[in-house]
This record gives structure tokens, C-alpha cells and sequence, in this order.
């Protein structure tokens, strides 16, 4: 047997060309093997096309199961996870499925330290709103830490990564009531000395394993003002250790310059509650873009800087008594009400690029507008931020109704669904103790990506 391959006459056109196959028996004398094989193979081919062809969509059939029900589209995603796919998949995702707290933080221990009171409970003591107000993550993920048996360990001989529980936010000194950060430093400073004398940790790898929080409006350079928050940096001793920090832009900025992860401000989980149970039962939401906070008619030139960079300025003068703009310059203690019957919620940029605003708009269901030139949200890499709000330029301000008017005839029905995914509000609140899912769990999520920096599994790595 064998083939006889021959190229078809073609046509003047030489528009087709193909090859005929002609099987041939050559050898009529040789009808050994090969004889037996082609009488087989006329017989029963029909059958072993039906056998190859059904084990080919059987075992196709169970790969491709398995891959589907192990994968899960949801709001809050695997860091890995593209941030770009389609919204209606993201409407159609089951609830967020995470594993245990040990395969998902692949065993990591905290070791939190146990400092004397000056340094955190004495502060709380002092005043009730060191625990309640926007800077107060501080204390959330320290109590978070305290009440976790499954992370914290005791033995700091197994720990990872080691926490310094200092509150620099609860100084409300200032004649204003805004927290004061001028003892900020030498606070953090005397519990690094603290901790370097009593224990042998810090010392052995320079801070780089330790850990704090810095809910401020530049993070740990401790200033509310940008210029002297660049001008004074971030303390020397604090560069080599990893920063819990409300502040986060996506380019280079010197107060961003340590191992950072960047967090949610802190909302109170149970204001948000209250204020969703006085809600109105219609959940109808009459008020189609609004703000209420600090917006000056003319901002005042502090140190060649503007408040906002004269964005909320321009929100006011340009939308100002319009009919569908609800704008309020004055402090209103049952706000949150009125965020529950807003369609839009604007999150423009203050002293720094983030506002607490983005938080409590998106928890309780109204679509955050954030208008803060390269500002880094929350956890960007787990909750896909662009499905669940919208990001406006500084300079397109002045189109910012036509923008809105513009989403609302599109896609707004979309983004409000995304709102009401349960994991994504949950990633931005704090719980004592902690949920899995919470603000917390994704902090240690975040950490248990830097275990290189652990000195414990150096040692083990390096045995």
C-alpha cells in the first residue's frame, strides 16, 4: 500500500490549487500484514471514528466543568484577575467564594506588640472620636489584629511580620477640633526606641518586617499640607518597614517612598447601618448629584497652594442652584441620609488626593464620582474600582453634567447593580472582630504578598 499523491490539472485563472489522493495497491503479490490491516480498517473504521470522537468530547467535556465551577467573577477579585472584564459578567458573578484564613495568607503570624498606653490606649481614653473618626483605621486594625487567633500569634519567634500599634491621630489639640500631627514623629520615634530596647526584632532586620499605620492625608510624612509633607518626608527610620496608608497615587511622590499598602479610610460599620435602616423603604433616590463639605467662593493662596486646587471652587460657581446639583457648603450630622437618596456623590480631592467621601458613597449605594488627578484607591488590585464608580479629571469639571447625564443614559443601571455586591462593601469597612472579606482581611491579604520580607522564612529558605 502506498500513496500516490498527484496536483489537479488547474485552471487558467490558477485560482485553486489541492492535492488527490489516490490510495493505490501496488503490490498484489505482498498480502501480508498490511492486507489484513486495510480489510480491517474498511470494516470497522466507521467505529473507531465513533470511539476517538467520543473520548475527545468526554474528557473535553470534564476539563472544561472543572474549570468553570473553580472560577469565580465577582466585584472583589484574585489579584492576579484582569480589572477589564465586561460588566455583565460582574452582574452575573455568584458571591465571593475565598478560601480559609491559612491556605489564603499561606500561614502567616503577626506578633503584635503589647506597648505601655501612652503610645495607644491612653489616647482613646482621652477621647471618644480617636476610635470613630476618618483617621481611626489606626485603631480598627489593631483591635482587628487582637481579636484574630488565627494570624496573631503570641511567640514572636514565629511571627512574620511584627505590628507597632501607635495612634498619632488622636491629638485633638487644634482650635479647629481637626487632629493635630506635630507630635507625630517623636511619638512613632519613641516607640521604635521602645521596641529596640525591650525587644531583639527591629534591631536584626532594621524595621523591615514591622509594620504601621499611617491614616493621614500624606501617609507617614505626617503633614496635612503637601508641600511640607514633601519637604519633611518620611521619618528615616520608618523607609524599611512596610506603611498601612490612606494616601496612595499612582506616580512617583516622596511620601509614597516605603513599602506601602494603601487602605480605606475608616467609616464606623455601625453609622452605615443606621443610616440604612432609616432609609426609606421606596429606596428612591430623588437627589441626582451631591456634595456637602468645605467649598470656598474664594479660596484663599496658602503658601502658593489652593484648597483643592480650586476644584471645588469651580463645582460651586458652576453648578452652584442648578436644579439637579444638590450642593452644600455647611456640616449637616445626618449627611449619610442624604448620600442614600443621591444618584451621584462627588468625591473631589481636598488638601490630599483622598476623601472618606468615596467610601460612605459606595457603601451606601450611591455612585462615587471621584474627581482627584492620579489618585490609587483601596486595594486596587482586588476590588475593580472601575466597575463600581467613575474617575473625572480635575480640568473636566466643566463638563462634569454632561459627563453625568451621559452615564446615566448608558451604563448607570450597571454600576448602581456592581454597588450592591456584598463583598465590595464589606472590603471597605472594619469589623472587630474581623469578617473575612472585611477591610482587614484584605490588608492581610495584601501582606501575606510580602512574605519575602519575613526574616523567619529567610532563616527556613536559607537552612
Amino acid at each position: 500500500m502506498s500513496l500516490d499523491i498527484k496536483r489537479p490539472i488547474s485552471n487558467k485563472t490558477k485560482k485553486k490549487t489541492g492535492f488527490i489522493v489516490n490510495m493505490q495497491q501496488l503490490n498484489h503479490n505482498n498480502r501480508g500484514g498490511n492486507n489484513l490491516f486495510i480489510v480491517f480498517f474498511r470494516h470497522y473504521y466507521r467505529w473507531i471514528l465513533w470511539f476517538f470522537l467520543s473520548l475527545y468530547f468526554f474528557t473535553s467535556y470534564f476539563a472544561g466543568d472543572q474549570s468553570t465551577t473553580t472560577t469565580t467573577t465577582s466585584l472583589i477579585s484574585n489579584h492576579k484577575t484582569s480589572s477589564s472584564l465586561p460588566s455583565h459578567a460582574l452582574i452575573e458573578s455568584s458571591a465571593i467564594v475565598k478560601p480559609a484564613h491559612a491556605s489564603i495568607f499561606s500561614g502567616m503570624k503577626i506578633y503584635v506588640y503589647d506597648l505601655p498606653a501612652r503610645f495607644n490606649a491612653d489616647w482613646v481614653t482621652s477621647s471618644d472620636r480617636c476610635a470613630s473618626h476618618l483617621f481611626a483605621a489606626e485603631v480598627a486594625i489593631h483591635r482587628a489584629l487582637l481579636s484574630d487567633s488565627n494570624v496573631r500569634t503570641l511567640d514572636p519567634e514565629e511571627a512574620d511580620f511584627f505590628f507597632v500599634p501607635v495612634y498619632v491621630s488622636c491629638n485633638f489639640s487644634t482650635a479647629n477640633g481637626f487632629p493635630s500631627l506635630s507630635h507625630a514623629r517623636s511619638l512613632i520615634s519613641s516607640a521604635v526606641d521602645f521596641i529596640s530596647e525591650s525587644y531583639p526584632f527591629w534591631n536584626r532586620t532594621r524595621g523591615s518586617d514591622h509594620v504601621f499605620v499611617a491614616s493621614h492625608d500624606f501617609g507617614a510624612c505626617f503633614h496635612a499640607m503637601e508641600d511640607m509633607a514633601i519637604e519633611e518626608g518620611i521619618p528615616e527610620f520608618m523607609k524599611k518597614s512596610i506603611i498601612l496608608q490612606t494616601f496612595g497615587v499612582n506616580y512617583k511622590h516622596p511620601c509614597q517612598e516605603a513599602e506601602h499598602v494603601v487602605i480605606p479610610p475608616y467609616i464606623p460599620p455601625e453609622s452605615v447601618q443606621r443610616a440604612i435602616d432609616r432609609a426609606p423603604a421606596n429606596g428612591r433616590r430623588d437627589i441626582w448629584a451631591f456634595f456637602r463639605g468645605k467649598m470656598e467662593v474664594n479660596p484663599k493662596n496658602i503658601s502658593g497652594r489652593y484648597y483643592s486646587k480650586g476644584v471645588r471652587t469651580a463645582i460651586l460657581k458652576k453648578y452652584g442652584g442648578r436644579r439637579r446639583f444638590h450642593l452644600n457648603r455647611h456640616r449637616f450630622a445626618g449627611y449619610r441620609s442624604e448620600i442614600l437618596r443621591s444618584v451621584f456623590c462627588l468625591c473631589p480631592l481636598g488638601w490630599a488626593p483622598w476623601s472618606p467621601r468615596v467610601v460612605e458613597s459606595a457603601v451606601l449605594g450611591c455612585v462615587p464620582v471621584v474627581i482627584a488627578d492620579g489618585i490609587q484607591l483601596p486595594f486596587s488590585e482586588t476590588v475593580r474600582w472601575p466597575e463600581i464608580s467613575l474617575t473625572v479629571a480635575e480640568k473636566d469639571v466643566k463638563n462634569l453634567r454632561k459627563i453625568l447625564e451621559h452615564v446615566t443614559a448608558t451604563n448607570l443601571s450597571t454600576i448602581q447593580r456592581n454597588l450592591r455586591e456584598p463583598a465590595f462593601k464589606r472590603a471597605l469597612l472594619y469589623n472587630v472582630p474581623m469578617m473575612e472579606g472585611d477591610a482587614t482581611w484584605h490588608i492581610l491579604d495584601a501582606l501575606s504578598r510580602k512574605l519575602v520580607r519575613s526574616y523567619r522564612r529567610s532563616r527556613v529558605f536559607s537552612q
